[in-house]
C-alpha cells in the first residue's frame, strides 16, 4: 500500500491510503467490545521529546564515522566529552556550528569523534549539558541488523507457515492465501471482469507492506536488491556473511547461500503472475494480486476472507519480471542450474511480450482492495530489463536495446531523490557498471563516472545538512526511509567502483540516520536503539490495536518523515511539521509509519555492507 516517492510526477496514490485509512479507522471504532474485537489505540503525542544530542543510537564501528547532531541555537563552538559506560572520558573537543538546517527547521551544531577508535558498550555523548541516547562502538555492530532486516521478508511470505522456531513464538502464524477457509486464494484466483476467463496459481511471494497485496512492480524491485547484495558480497569476497545456515529461514542446510532461498520464494511467485502460452497477451506479467476490498486492521493473513483477483498486466509489471529473473539466472547458475534456466526462459519470454506490448500501462484508478502503483513512463524498465538480460547473455539484441535507450546516455538517470520503483534506470547502470560485460571501454567509463558523479552529489547534499542526509529538503515524502537507504546504496557501490573511503564514510552515515541521528531523536527500524519505532502500520504486527497481537519484528524499518502528511493520523498530530520531522509512531499513520519490501531490501543490503569486516 506504499505511495512512493514522486521524482517524477506520475500520479499519487493518496485515494487509495485514504479509502485504507478510513476502513482502519473503522475496524477500530465500530467493533463491539469482547475479548475478539480489536482494541481501542492508545492515544499518543506526536513523538516523544528527542534528546538534543542525535547519534546513531545503535552505535558506530570502530573504523567507521563517528558524527553526531546537536540542536542549539548557540553561533559559537560548544565543548562535548564522550564518556564510556563506567562515565570515563574517552574523548572531548568542540562542535562545529552549523546552524539553519531547513529539512529539520533546527538550528545544528556538528560532532566529530571519528578519530576514537576504542571499543565497548554504553557510550554517551554530553554537549553543553546535555548527553546522547547510548550506544557501543564494536566491529560486529551490524551482525545483528544484517540478520533482522533479512527475517523480515520470511515473516511476510505468503502461502507458507511461519515457524516459531525460525521467527519467535508471537509470530509463528499458519500459512495464508492457500485457498483454506476462510481465505480464498491464492491457488486459483480469477481476473477482475473482463481481464481474463480462467483462474491462475499465484501463490507464494511476499505481502508488500502492511496490507496483504502483492505487488509485481514493488516485488521485482525488492528481490532485486536482494539478489544484488548477495552478489555485491560475492565480488567483495564476503559472500559467505549470506551463505547457507546464515539466516532464519526454512530452507537453511540446502546448499545455497540463504539469501538467494529468500530471494526465490518472491521469484516463483513473480514467475507465477506470467501469463501462460496459448493466453491472450503470452509472457507478460499481471500487475498485481490483492483482495477485492480493503481489509480492516488487525487481519492475520490466514483470517482474510476477501476474494482475492488478478489485476491486468501492464508493461511495467513485464519488464521488473524481465529484469528480476535475468538477474536470477545468471545470480542463481552456480548453485542450481535448472531453476536458473527457467529463469532465463521467463525473462526472454518477458522480454518478448513487453516489447510486443510497449504501452500497456496500469491505471492510478485501480486502487479499491491494494495499491495502485501507476508508471506512465516505462522506458527506465526496457533499459534495466535490457541491461540485466545483456549482462547475463551478452547477447547483441541486448546489447542494442540498451546502447540505444536514451536513458543509457541521459545524464539525469541519477536524481538526489533517489530511484524507485517507478524510476529504474539507476539500476540498469548499476548492473553495467558493476557485472562484467561487453561495452566499448569508453562507454563502460562513462557509465562508472556516472554512478560515482550520482555519489558525489550525494555527499555534496548531506554536507549542507545538519543531520547528513543523502536526501534534499523536499524529499520527505511517502517512503522517504526507502530513498534514503536507496541512496546509500549507491554511495557504496561508489565505494567498490573506486575504493575511495568517502563513499564507504557516506553510507554508513546513511545508517546513522535511519538509526537516530535526525530531527526527532528516532531510530526508525523496530528493535534498534533506545528510541526505536514500535507501531508500525501492518495487520497482523498489530499490538496498538490489539494486545494478543505482536509488535512488528525487529529490524523492520519504518517509511519515515513524508510531510504530505496523507493519513487523518498524521494530519491531526503533526500540522506545522518541518519536513523531516513530519513522522509518528503510530498504526494509524500509514503515510509515515507503514512497512513495505521495497523500504526494506534496502535497509538489509546497507545492513551486509556496513557488517563486512577486513
Amino acid at each position: 500500500m506504499p505511495v512512493p516517492l514522486l521524482s517524477r510526477p506520475r500520479g499519487a496514490r493518496t485515494a487509495t491510503a485514504l479509502l485504507s485509512g478510513a476502513l482502519l479507522l473503522i475496524a477500530a471504532q465500530s467493533a463491539p467490545a469482547g475479548a475478539d474485537s480489536p482494541a481501542a489505540p492508545a492515544a499518543f503525542t506526536a513523538h516523544a521529546a528527542p534528546s538534543a544530542v542525535q547519534v546513531n543510537q545503535l552505535g558506530y564501528l570502530p573504523d567507521g564515522p563517528k558524527r553526531a547532531t546537536v540542536v542549539s541555537g548557540s553561533a559559537t563552538a560548544l565543548p562535548w566529552q564522550l564518556r564510556d559506560a563506567a562515565g570515563r572520558t574517552a574523548a572531548s573537543g568542540t562542535t562545529t556550528v552549523r546552524g539553519a538546517d531547513a529539512a529539520s527547521g533546527q538550528s545544528a551544531h556538528l560532532v566529530d569523534f571519528s578519530p576514537y577508535q576504542g571499543t565497548g558498550t554504553g557510550y554517551t555523548l554530553t554537549v553543553d549539558g546535555r548527553t546522547s541516547h547510548p550506544f557501543d562502538i564494536r566491529a560486529n555492530l551490524y551482525d545483528g541488523l544484517r540478520a533482522d532486516a533479512m527475517s523480515f521478508f520470511y515473516q511476510q511470505r505468503s502461502g507458507i507457515p511461519i515457524e516459531a522456531s525460525l521467527a519467535g513464538t508471537a509470530y509463528a502464524r499458519p500459512a495464508g492465501h492457500l485457498g483454506v477457509a476462510p481465505n480464498r486464494g491464492d491457488t486459483a484466483v480469477p481476473c477482475v471482469s473482463g481481464v481474463c476467463d480462467y483462474t491462475r496459481d499465484v501463490r507464494g511471494g511476499w505481502y508488500d507492506a502492511g496490507d496483504q497485496g502483492k505487488y509485481v512492480v514493488n516485488g521485482g524491485l525488492a528481490v532485486w536488491q536482494l539478489v544484488n547484495s548477495f552478489e555485491r558480497a560475492k565480488r567483495s569476497g564476503h559472500a559467505a556473511a549470506l551463505g547457507d545456515s546464515t539466516l532464519r529461514v526454512p530452507e537453511r542446510g540446502n546448499r545455497v547461500p540463504d539469501v538467494l532461498d529468500e530471494s526465490r520464494w518472491e521469484l516463483e511467485f513473480l514467475m507465477r503472475m506470467q501469463i501462460p502460452e496459448g493466453k491472450p497477451r503470452a509472457g507478460m506479467a499481471f500487475h498485481k494480486v490483492h483482495d477485492a476490498a480493503w481489509t480492516g486492521l488487525p487481519t492475520r493473513p490466514e483470517q482474510d476472507a476477501e476474494p482475492r483477483e488478478l489485476h491486468p498486466p501492464s508493461t511495467a509489471a513485464t519488464l521488473n519480471l524481465a529484469a528480476a529473473a535475468a538477474q536470477c539466472a545468471r545470480v542463481y547458475a552456480p548453485y542450481d542450474a535448472a531453476f536458473a534456466a527457467r529463469c532465463l526462459d521467463s525473462a526472454r519470454r518477458a522480454w518478448a511480450a513487453a516489447q510486443a506490448n510497449p504501452d500497456v500501462l496500469a491505471p492510478g484508478s485501480d486502487s479499491t482492495g491494494g495499491g495502485a502503483y501507476d508508471d506512465s513512463e516505462v522506458g527506465d524498465e526496457f533499459y534495466w530489463a535490457a541491461a540485466e538480460l545483456y549482462a547475463t547473455t551478452g547477447q547483441a539484441r541486448y546489447r542494442d536495446a540498451v546502447t540505444s535507450s536514451p536513458y543509457h546516455t541521459a545524464s539525469d538517470v541519477f536524481t538526489p531523490h533517489g530511484f524507485s520503483w517507478q524510476a529504474t534506470a539507476p539500476l540498469g547502470r548499476l548492473v553495467l557498471a558493476t557485472v562484467p560485460n561487453g561495452l566499448p571501454a569508453t562507454d563502460l567509463a562513462r557509465v562508472r563516472a556516472s554512478v560515482v558523479s550520482a555519489a558525489d552529489g550525494q555527499l555534496s547534499t548531506m554536507a549542507g545538512q545538519g543531520y547528513g542526509v543523502p536526501l534534499p529538503a523536499d524529499g520527505y515524502v511517502w517512503g522517504s526511509n526507502g530513498q534514503v537507504a536507496n541512496n546509500g546504496t549507491v554511495m557504496a557501490i561508489a565505494y567498490e567502483l573506486t575504493k575511495q573511503r568517502r563513499y564507504r564514510t557516506g553510507a554508513l552515515e546513511t545508517l546513522d540516520y535511519l538509526l537516530g541521528r535526525n530531527a526527532l531523536g528516532q531510530s526508525y527500524v523496530t528493535g534498534y536503539g533506545e528510541h526505536a519505532a514500535q507501531n508500525q502500520h501492518h495487520r497482523f504486527w498489530a499490538h496498538q490495536y490489539d494486545a494478543s497481537l505482536p509488535n512488528p519484528p525487529a529490524g523492520s524499518i519504518a517509511g519515515g518523515a513524508n510531510a504530505g502528511l496523507q493519513d487523518p493520523v498524521a494530519q491531526e498530530k503533526l500540522p506545522g511539521c518541518a519536513p523531516a520531522a513530519c513522522y509518528i509512531d503510530d498504526i494509524g499513520s500509514y503515510s509515515t509509519n507503514e512497512v513495505a519490501i521495497n523500504w526494506n531490501a534496502p535497509l538489509a543490503w546497507l545492513a551486509a555492507f556496513a557488517a563486512e569486516r577486513g
